[in-house]
């Protein structure tokens, strides 16, 4: 098959499944966009908003548009890390002989949703940590290898809110893209009231399987990118940061700790699928830049400083954005 018609198949299926979530979800067209994005990049997708925007039904419209096997996991205070990757227990055989036996846990399946997962200790969601990075689970002396595809959407309350723990930084960095779900508007919450007022009830239809996921990742991960896009994104990354080369005024006063290879890892794979979807083979600095955002705002960690006058991630970013060349012999900041 050609990369013409890989890439006509990319964008069927995508637009298929986006068709299918947007049939419950009004709006949020960005964060649609970037839960797509992750799906089909092969990454961890981590939505954040304040309860009732609708982040745990998008996840679940999701898994029902894919004929995935789908598990949840509600985070609570009181959650144990063996609630996730399952336990050892000991079973007795028809003989009488007892042995120990691995009874998995909810973690083993096509896609988790990880239902306000900073409402769990540290020590529990450090329990996702193998699973997300190396798609394994590790009980005793024996690791299990789980199916892919593999994929965690996490779901969590703004953590100035009550009850919540922030997210280790190890495990937010495992989260390929963070994207931030706003209100609705207007509009959108008379088509909210009209669609969940009036009795009727819509189901997505599975329109994708593992295997042609499984096939369309690869095929995103085929799409080239030039030596100079590909020294753009690392140095976007490396502006962030503080002390190093790169960095703006913005990044040494207010950020504490930059992005991580990862960040790199994930502009490039993001800007793939938006490539893609705009009909090119190859990542331009527009698909890099448009991508920052959602790939780099969880992995910058503000100073003290920049907490106190309330600077955020995001505005560092596009501090980054506006000043960061996209000329590849410029070595530094304009």
């Amino acid at each position: 098959m050609s990369v013409e018609n890989d890439a006509a198949e990319f964008r069927r299926v995508y637009g298929d499944v986006k068709t299918q979530v947007k049939r419950c979800i009004v709006g949020h067209e960005e964060v649609i966009d970037g839960v797509l994005s992750c799906l089909f990049a092969g990454g961890h997708a981590l939505l954040e908003g304040v309860p009732g925007l609708g982040k745990t039904y998008l996840v679940r419209t999701l898994t029902q548009a894919l004929s995935l096997k789908f598990n949840r996991i509600q985070f609570t205070p009181d959650l144990m890390p063996a609630d996730i990757i399952g336990t050892n227990i000991v079973v007795e055989s028809e003989t009488g002989r007892r042995a120990f036996e691995f009874r998995p846990g909810p973690v083993f399946a096509n896609i988790i949703l990880a239902d306000e997962v900073n409402r769990a200790t540290p020590k529990t969601q450090s329990a996702l940590l193998e699973a997300m990075q190396e798609h394994t689970v590790t009980s005793g002396q024996t690791t299990y290898k789980l199916e892919e595809p593999f994929l965690v959407m996490a779901t969590q309350n703004p953590i100035e809110m009550e009850g919540t723990y922030p997210l280790p930084e190890a495990q937010l960095d495992r989260f390929l893209a963070k994207l931030n779900v706003h209100y609705s508007n207007r509009e959108e919450l008379i088509t909210i009231l009209e669609r969940t007022t009036q009795g009727v009830n819509v189901t997505p239809e599975p329109v994708a399987d593992a295997k042609t996921i499984m096939k369309l990742r690869a095929f995103v991960h085929s799409v080239v990118a030039a030596g100079h896009v590909k020294d753009y994104a690392v140095r976007l990354v490396l502006a962030t940061h503080p002390g190093g080369p790169f960095a703006g005024e913005m990044t040494n006063r207010y950020v504490r700790y930059g992005a991580s290879p990862r960040g790199a890892q994930a502009l490039m794979l993001f800007g793939k699928v938006r490539a893609l979807l705009a009909g090119r083979f190859n990542v331009s600095f527009d698909d890099v830049a448009s991508s920052a955002l959602a790939c780099l705002r969880h992995r910058l960690i503000l100073n003290f400083e920049g907490e106190a006058e309330g600077i955020t991630a995001d505005l560092v970013i596009n501090d980054i954005l506006a000043k960061v060349s996209r000329t590849s012999e410029e070595s530094a900041l304009r």
